[in-house]
């Protein structure tokens, strides 16, 4: 494990680590994700999910005379096939404490402590850092490297869009939030765990069906050894992996979100598919399909949802994907999908090193958006 200081600057402080510290985990239990207006919520197992990443992930955090104010993760992976694959790290769990979140106290902090726009500041220098990755002492991670660093961010997160903006990321593609749900599931008989044996053909399939999608890994594919697989005979006709997640949600936008969060949880059967207070549900990953069984998705899913003893699960699908579109108008995704009215998320990508054509490909084919980075 290491932690190194790359920056200091009148009592601020940056430090590069591989390892969640003390107080990394602190501050990102204590945090409230999402903006104003939009969804608000609380992880509820980072601990565990960090752990997963290994020695793929490093944090950038602020310190202030010593004590930290605010960290960001950087996911390492090898993502994509053929013009599309290249090392990317994904950007995740950026957090401030409430001191540094709105546009107000940043704008003071920036009347107090950053007194110049010029090049060498200490904010334009933080800044780089997200564009450079190979500061973050990635093995085998060099500075002329082509390179391609890449966040998701709420399209009504002004804050966290307009950070991002300063840094130099590109939007680039859009996804939604989809649900599954049933009050009842019940086990399918012909849907059954992966086992060892067969995570190679798996592995296969899933690398063919995602083959024109950015960002695509099957890295975290099998995680926690619960990918499902529906079969006819010894054909795979379609697998997800179902994550088990929890969490706190403390505001929903819009009337849907009204009655998400003030009517659902009074009403005993509708209370199995969201309780703020808890919101239990299956995160759906690396989910595959057969040409043409997209409709047996939904024995898929509610299988899974009984095996793990859930009632909701949710995927993120690029808005303009073929699977979103299947998902949507051939599969029936049960009561809470219906009443979801969730914003769509952005994609911003920093493309390093690529060249104009290499960049065009990763405007026009879908993004696979990670289960496993939400769980």
């Amino acid at each position: 494990m290491f932690e190194k200081s790359i920056l200091d600057f009148h009592g601020l402080e940056v430090k590069v680590s591989d390892f969640a510290s003390e107080g990394i985990l602190d501050i990102l239990n204590h945090s409230v994700q999402g903006s104003e207006g939009g969804m608000r919520f609380s992880l509820q197992n980072i601990a565990q999910r960090i752990a997963a990443y290994g020695d793929q992930i490093r944090f950038i955090s602020l310190y202030k005379k010593n004590k930290i104010t605010g960290t960001v993760g950087a996911c390492f992976r090898i993502s994509g096939q053929d013009a599309l694959r290249y090392p990317s790290t994904h950007i995740r769990y950026l957090t401030f404490q409430s001191t540094y979140q709105t546009d107000l106290n940043w704008r003071k902090r920036e009347k107090a402590v950053i007194k110049s726009e010029a090049d060498d500041s200490f904010k334009q220098k933080t800044l780089e850092i997200f564009s450079r990755p190979h500061l973050l002492e990635l093995p085998d991670v060099f500075e002329k490297d082509k390179h391609i660093m890449y966040a998701f961010v709420e399209s009504m997160n002004e804050r966290s869009k307009n950070l991002i903006n300063q840094t130099g990321y590109e939007y680039i593609r859009s996804f939604l939030t989809v649900a599954f749900s049933r009050f009842y599931p019940k086990r399918n008989p012909n849907v059954t765990l992966l086992t060892d044996a067969e995570k190679p053909k798996m592995n296969d399939l899933l690398l063919s069906f995602y083959k024109n999608y950015s960002f695509f890994t099957t890295e975290y594919a099998f995680f926690g050894n619960r990918y499902y697989i529906l079969k006819n005979k010894d054909d795979i006709i379609a697998g997800v992996c179902a994550i088990p997640t929890t969490y706190k949600v403390y505001d929903i936008p819009g009337i849907w979100g009204w009655v998400m969060m003030k009517i659902l949880p009074g009403i005993p059967l509708l209370r199995k598919l969201f309780k703020p207070g808890e919101f239990r549900y299956l995160v759906f990953d690396a989910i595959y399909c057969k040409e043409g069984e997209e409709a047996k998705l939904a024995d898929l899913f509610e299988s899974a949802c009984a095996a793990e003893g859930f009632n909701t699960g949710l995927t993120w699908q690029d808005d303009r994907s073929e699977l979103f579109d299947k998902l949507r108008t051939e599969v029936d995704m049960g009561t809470l999908n219906r009443m979801l009215n969730a914003k769509p998320g952005l994609v911003y990508t920093k493309f390093i090193n690529l060249t104009e054509e290499e960049k065009n490909y990763f405007y026009d084919a879908p993004a696979y958006i990670s289960g496993f980075d939400f769980s």
